[in-house]
């Protein structure tokens, strides 16, 4: 048989993938509207054309064979051209359609992209967003959001809402009451401190600097979790010290049911990033949304703080530089 004869149809491909997807032929015939028994025979002819077994069948499930494993992983970026193709005839400079897959930090997600999206969805109505919120960079996105020391050399990267952001350290009245209030990064050795531990594991840090001297301090709580709200809910009701972004404690520093602590040694540090690989052709999606974020940031200022001060960031003081400096 000529190579030409051999080649299957895409149709047929898409249905194999789709019978691995759905991890059977009568799932992946309820998803698409097939009667099973034709979803078997595009398999069966797609395997006799190839001269090659795909699936391994059981009474209970069907796998792929290492062969069948070979051709999916062929076909995934395949067919995201195809659709790619697709999506940009009805795709162009002033009109995008489709998803937009974005994956970035929850602090990002409560705390800039509330200010950003709006107005994207608002001017490009054929988009969908997609967010998922983590603490680890995944496949199957169009771009990441993501801080300095974690963007890849060979990745574009565009600022994202403010271009510094600032760490808070705060406790409770009724905590500095009892346990009095460290003058000094070291003392807090003492101290009662509420941990964050990342999804990844690792336990985040406090780092604090003054001049070219910086202390770095690992929390051992009473409380260590991942849910910024039961922190900031711990830290009011005087269960310990908490540093975090300074967005996250505005609300409860001006109203005075958190005290800043230690402000001379509070850390600043660049903003956020929009991460993508450049060496491929852009979605519209992502291509719309990169000219956004490059539009907003050259329009948009520095949020002023409220006119209660408590600390350095008072009238936007605070100058950043890098950490450990």
């Amino acid at each position: 048989m000529s190579a030409a004869l051999a080649t299957p149809s895409l149709d047929d491909m898409k249905l194999f993938a789709a019978v691995v997807e759905a991890g059977g032929f009568r799932p992946a015939a309820q998803r698409l509207g097939l009667p099973a028994s034709s979803v078997s025979d595009v398999v069966r002819r797609l395997e006799e054309r190839l001269g090659l077994r795909l699936l391994n069948r059981s009474t209970r499930s069907v796998m792929p064979t290492e062969a069948g494993r070979r051709l999916l992983a062929g076909l995934g970026p395949a067919f995201d051209l195809i659709d790619q193709a697709v999506s940009d005839l009805h795709d162009d400079a002033q009109r995008p359609v489709g998803l937009l897959r974005l994956t970035a930090p929850g602090i990002v997600a409560r705390y800039v992209l509330p200010r950003i999206l709006p107005d994207f969805l608002s001017a490009y109505p054929d988009v969908q967003v997609e967010v998922a919120v983590d603490d680890v960079i995944d496949g199957g996105f169009d771009a990441a959001i993501r801080y300095e020391e974690r963007v890849a050399v060979d990745m574009v990267a565009i600022p994202i809402g403010p271009r510094v952001q600032h760490l808070v350290a705060a406790a409770a009245p009724v905590y500095l009451a009892r346990h009095g209030r460290p003058d000094h990064p070291k003392a807090l050795v003492g101290h009662r401190l509420i941990g964050h531990r990342l999804s990844s594991g690792a336990m985040v840090v406090w780092e604090f600097g003054r001049g070219r001297r910086t202390v770095r301090v690992t929390p051992s709580g009473p409380l260590i979790t991942a849910s910024i709200e039961l922190r900031v809910a711990a830290a009011v009701a005087g269960a310990g010290l908490i540093y975090t972004f300074e967005d996250v404690l505005r609300p409860q520093l001006e109203v005075g049911a958190l005290v800043p602590v230690l402000e001379p040694w509070w850390q600043s540090f660049p903003g956020p990033l929009l991460c993508y690989h450049g060496d491929r052709h852009l979605p519209g999606p992502l291509k719309a949304f990169a000219a956004h974020v490059r539009a907003q940031a050259q329009v948009s200022q520095p949020a002023r703080l409220s006119g209660r001060s408590y600390g350095p960031f008072a009238n936007d003081r605070l100058v950043a530089r890098p950490r450990g400096a």
